[in-house]
């Protein structure tokens, strides 16, 4: 059926009975209950039972991820959790003893695969709080996941997404086109074809040697953190692929890249990384590049996610906001 029959709201309440229908794919308790608490790049659910048990649901995005990219995220995600030094949320099996499921909606006439995790109790840090020792945190522990994914036996087949030059700013881009995003006037688009440009020159000579360029989470932002007693999880490896190291910094500042503490919280996430993992002169010097290839890639998102709460609130001042951050970062390669 096309969904373009439905308005987001009737989507949603499909969705959200796929989920529910989905919940007898696991052994959970009865009468257990999911809600929508979040949609981005997938629907997530919180699933709740009267007797207190707690989980989470992913119902996955349409023709984003196969059902290998899954296995491999989740093989990915247990190993750290097992011996990586990285705190991550148990992956919980269904009734087929597989941690990916699928369903369908007929009303929709969609396939979604599943997953489930187990519910953590915490909260992630607050952006009004002081950073600093957040993004320290944040810098460790990009380093141990670092560390783990060049030394990792990878599945085979592995299959994920890839963060390059060619996803982000090719013609068939993950995200889409960042000059399809919202309010791009005229000068704004001279200043980023100035700085896309200078990304993919610089980046080119860069290069992708296996110290710096590898398996990454590619979205470890403050969100993603859970903090419960003194212990911290990362979570959400849906976005993790290929890509440079150095983009998981660029990926934790995104959506704020213009907060005037970011040199400081930069240092701080560098600080950390380093009482990790080596982290070459030319490595720390390339960081703002990939800031700037981050935010391309989140205009991107903001045309191509339209529906979605997040990508409507920042719609109006995104393209501005990101035209400045170019002229600074130009302006200091100059």
């Amino acid at each position: 059926m096309d969904n373009d029959k439905f308005s987001y709201e009737e989507t949603m309440a499909h969705l959200s009975s796929l989920a529910n229908e989905a919940l007898s794919l696991w052994d959970l308790p009865t009468d257990s209950k999911a809600r929508l608490i979040n949609v981005s790049e997938n629907e997530t659910f919180r699933v709740e039972a009267p007797d207190g048990f707690k989980s989470i649901l992913r119902l996955h995005r349409e023709n984003y991820h196969t059902e290998a990219a899954i296995h491999c995220e989740h093989a990915w995600s247990t190993a750290l959790n097992a011996d990586g030094g990285v705190k991550t949320p148990d992956i919980l099996p269904g009734k087929n003893g597989s941690t990916i499921q699928s369903a369908t909606s007929e009303a929709l006439g969609q396939k979604r695969y599943l997953a489930m995790f187990e519910f953590v109790e915490g909260s992630e840090p607050d952006q009004q709080d002081d950073l600093t020792g957040g993004f320290e945190e944040l810098g460790e522990i990009a380093a141990k996941t670092h560390i783990h994914s060049i030394a990792w036996d990878r599945p085979e087949p592995f299959e994920r997404l890839v963060w390059d030059l060619d996803t982000v700013f090719g013609k068939a881009a993950t995200w889409g086109n960042w000059r399809d995003g919202p309010n791009i006037g005229a000068q704004a688009r001279e200043v980023l074809e100035e700085v896309e440009a200078t990304v993919i020159d610089r980046l080119t000579r860069y290069g992708r040697e296996a110290d710096r360029f590898g398996l990454i989470h590619a979205d470890m932002r403050l969100a993603n953190l859970l903090v419960t007693d003194g212990e911290t999880r990362l979570i959400d490896f849906d976005d993790c692929g290929l890509g440079w190291l150095m983009y998981d910094f660029a990926a934790g500042i995104s959506f704020m890249e213009d907060d005037p503490r970011i040199p400081g919280l930069k240092d701080a996430w560098v600080r950390g990384y380093r009482s990790v993992r080596p982290l070459s002169q030319e490595d720390e010097n390339e960081i703002p590049t990939f800031v700037m290839m981050r935010r391309l890639a989140l205009l991107a998102w903001i045309g191509s996610h339209s529906e979605v709460d997040i990508a409507q609130e920042l719609a109006p001042t995104f393209a501005p906001v990101s035209e400045e951050l170019g002229r600074n970062y130009l302006t200091a390669l100059a």
